[in-house]
């Protein structure tokens, strides 16, 4: 993997993961803020314009792949690569919870 790549997105923001993990399938814009407020229980509510912005960035580094348009939405998936920092971030976030649990 990139250096450059892993200091840019590990430690992961929330609106890099949650797009990750949405895109495990493929899935466009909308689909992407909805699966996110779905899973965090509204908690976590992804503006388009950072939703988008995210999206071109991640393409452009080769985290995510644009797939086909299908009704004039954008289909994404993940790639090799993204699929990669997605589970670095599961560990980390697992090491986290792991030192949390043994601390209290």
């Amino acid at each position: 993997m990139d250096p450059h790549i892993k200091k840019v997105y590990v430690p992961m923001t929330e609106t890099a993961f949650y797009i990750l993990l949405c895109l495990r399938w493929e899935n466009h814009g909308y689909g992407i803020l909805q699966q996110t407020q779905q899973m965090t229980g509204g908690e976590i509510r992804l503006s388009p314009g950072t939703l988008y912005g995210s999206l071109f960035k991640m393409e452009k580094d080769g985290l995510i792949e644009f797939v086909r348009e299908e009704e004039k939405r954008r289909l994404y998936r993940l790639t090799g690569l993204g699929e990669e920092l997605l589970v670095l971030e599961k560990k980390r976030i697992a090491r986290l919870y792991r030192n949390m649990q043994e601390a209290t």
